[in-house]
């Protein structure tokens, strides 16, 4: 006979997590006890789980402030282990006694929300818990999708992404949810103003298909891969340029310039590009977290009345508000190839190289 889903076994099963033990170096298999979910929780069995460019990040515990200077995970709260992986889809199997959530959802299938706050403060009582100051992320200060199992706090980070393909629903959580989040951050006129997007990389491919379905009829996007910048144009851009060429801001220039930039690199490089590429009043939103720092000379920020503005991933009702956007059809799917749980590092290495195309998922 089976065991109900929220009674807790005598006997406790282990499951598999790969986890990084030591910054710097390659996760390993590890095991965990069978979560036994409390209170609100419940517990994912994970079928699927994207590689984002954060876990690299994440994996060398430290990100690029420009200057020399580093923003160490340690001084965040932030120690190995870390099981890694925030764009986890996977089966409902187990839910806490206080979980708002029905019996028949066990064995549905869901995206989980990964960008938790501490559910408190006033960010979060607004529904911004990507912004709050005592973050909780999933896959990154609790342990994420890299596992057999994934425990999420509450049943109301759980989204229904019914008919979407899963691999590709996964990656919704962040690079899609970070690419809508901060083109809805963009007021411009989508059928006459020249809209720019920096890099094609995940993020920036998922930037691409989201503002094509959002209506933006002219786009152009520039990156140093003369591949990534062939397939744009098949995708829809209108324009695409090698932003290192010395002709390149003039080519914008003449096309009116840009009334909006999207850094997904968001190295000193792209970010000085993009805002030297902004016509007066426009925009410049980064996104990326490559690394670097960038000099601003103030006259010319008010003389130009530029906006310079950061967008960090997105909240729970803008996840929700993409995939119901993504069930409509209206999104292109971008690239997606998946990968065994057990070739995590290789995997790893092969987006730290720049060697893919479109996105990679772990898949079970």
């Amino acid at each position: 006979m089976e065991k109900p889903a929220n009674v807790q076994s005598s006997v406790e099963t282990l499951m598999k997590a790969y986890a990084v033990q030591c910054f710097c170096e390659p996760v390993v298999a590890i095991e965990r006890g069978d979560h036994q979910p409390l209170g609100s929780e419940v517990v994912v069995e994970v079928m699927r789980c994207g590689i984002c460019h954060t876990d690299l990040h994440l994996q060398d515990g430290y990100y690029d402030l420009g200057g020399g200077k580093r923003a160490n995970l340690v001084d965040r709260g932030i120690r190995p282990p870390v099981i890694m992986g925030h764009e986890v889809l996977g089966r409902l199997v187990a839910k806490g006694p206080n979980a708002a959530i029905d019996d028949s959802a066990i064995g549905k299938t869901f995206l989980v929300y990964p960008w938790l706050g501490c559910g408190e403060c006033e960010v979060c009582q607004a529904g911004k818990e990507n912004l709050c100051a005592k973050p909780r992320y999933i896959g990154v200060a609790r342990a994420g999708g890299y596992a057999e199992q994934c425990v999420v706090p509450d049943p109301k980070y759980l989204v229904d992404v019914t008919g979407i393909e899963p691999a590709l629903a996964a990656t919704y959580a962040c690079s899609g949810l970070t690419a809508y989040s901060a083109l809805r951050k963009v007021t411009i006129d989508k059928q006459d103003d020249l809209l720019v997007l920096m890099g094609l990389g995940g993020v920036g491919l998922s930037g691409l298909q989201i503002a094509l379905a959002l209506g933006y009829r002219r786009i152009a996007v520039a990156d140093i891969d003369a591949d990534k910048r062939e397939f744009a144009l098949k995708c829809g851009a209108s324009l695409t340029l090698d932003p290192r060429d010395g002709d390149a801001l003039s080519v914008l220039a003449d096309a009116g310039g840009a009334a909006a930039v999207v850094d997904f690199v968001g190295n000193s490089a792209t970010a000085t590009f993009a805002i030297a590429s902004l016509r007066k009043g426009g925009t410049c939103i980064v996104v990326g977290l490559f690394g670097g720092d960038i000099t601003l000379s103030l006259p010319p920020l008010v003389q130009r009345a530029i906006t310079l503005q950061g967008s960090f991933v997105g909240n729970l009702d803008e996840l929700k508000e993409l995939i119901e956007l993504a069930k409509s059809g209206v999104i292109d799917p971008l690239p997606i190839e998946t990968v065994a749980f057990d070739e995590v590092n290789a995997a790893l290495e092969r987006l730290r190289a720049g060697h893919v195309k479109g996105r990679l998922v772990l898949a079970r």
